[in-house]
């Protein structure tokens, strides 16, 4: 390999055989180097071969700003993922990276974020939430800085998005369904949504992510029956609104939920439904 461009002592540009750029990281990798010399493949510790000139183009921006050191520990946290859910979108390698770089920097100033989807990503993402949580300990262990739990939930959601790529489905669709869903809750509730709240938000939010799954007939499993009881007597109202929903779901896209996701819907209108009243 012969380097095309120096980004910094521990990262360079070079080109493959096919003429197209990659990214390749290594301690000292390019110390007294420059352009037009040979690499040392025993110091090569990563090659990154985006198929996408855009997505070099923003590695080589990233790489810029964020320390080799954070990249080569999210490159760990994204070999793991890959191990355990299997091929995700080349992307990911720009938003974790980024993410976690911003993480970081956030917990080292004492300005952590609260993530107001953890209890929903905990229970319905659980490997992607247990990877999270390893995240945590990968960049404790390898960068010193210890990240809130809410932190595996971010990058939790990070991981699902990934494995979206040739399954996700178009965003009209998701949205169509995410609108229809919003208009019978609307409808039945004789709701008027702040959609500046908090609730709503996290409503929306939560659309987004089962309208994929829906799509893409990603089924959540019955868990705890009793919760689903518990959630059906204590917010009647939201249950009956969520099983009409079910019922539009399953007469428009043949799609039957389960008692786990319902319960999900339920929760959420319960909280729009509260604050429209």
């Amino acid at each position: 390999m012969k380097i095309a461009k120096i980004l910094n002592n521990n990262v360079v540009m070079v080109h493959d055989e096919q003429g197209r750029e990659q990214v390749v990281m290594g301690r000292g990798l390019a110390f007294q180097k420059r352009v037009g010399d040979s690499l040392n493949g025993a110091q090569i510790e990563k090659v990154f071969a985006p198929q996408s000139d855009v997505l070099v183009r923003r590695l080589e921006e990233l790489l810029h700003q964020i320390p080799p050191e954070v990249m080569t520990t999210c490159n760990c946290i994204i070999d793991l993922a890959i191990q355990r859910l299997g091929k995700l979108q080349e992307s990911l390698y720009i938003t974790l990276t980024d993410h976690c770089y911003f993480a970081i920097e956030r917990q080292n100033k004492g300005l952590a974020i609260k993530n107001v989807l953890l209890w929903d990503i905990k229970r319905l993402y659980p490997k992607e939430f247990e990877l999270g949580q390893e995240a945590r300990a990968i960049i404790a262990r390898r960068l010193n800085v210890e990240l809130p739990e809410d932190e595996a939930g971010f990058i939790a959601l990070h991981l699902v998005t990934a494995q979206l790529h040739n399954d996700m489905p178009e965003v009209m669709d998701v949205t169509r369904v995410m609108q229809e869903i919003l208009q019978l809750v609307k409808y039945q509730l004789q709701l008027e949504y702040n959609e500046s709240s908090l609730s709503y938000q996290r409503f929306v939010t939560h659309l987004k992510f089962f309208a994929q799954r829906m799509l893409t007939r990603t089924v959540v499993n019955d868990d705890d029956v009793s919760l689903h009881t518990a959630v059906k007597d204590n917010y009647p109202k939201a249950w009956k609104c969520a099983v009409k929903i079910a019922q539009h779901l399953q007469k428009s896209y043949q799609r039957e939920l389960t008692a786990e996701e319902i319960m999900f819907l339920a929760i959420h209108i319960e909280r729009v439904r509260k604050e429209g009243q």
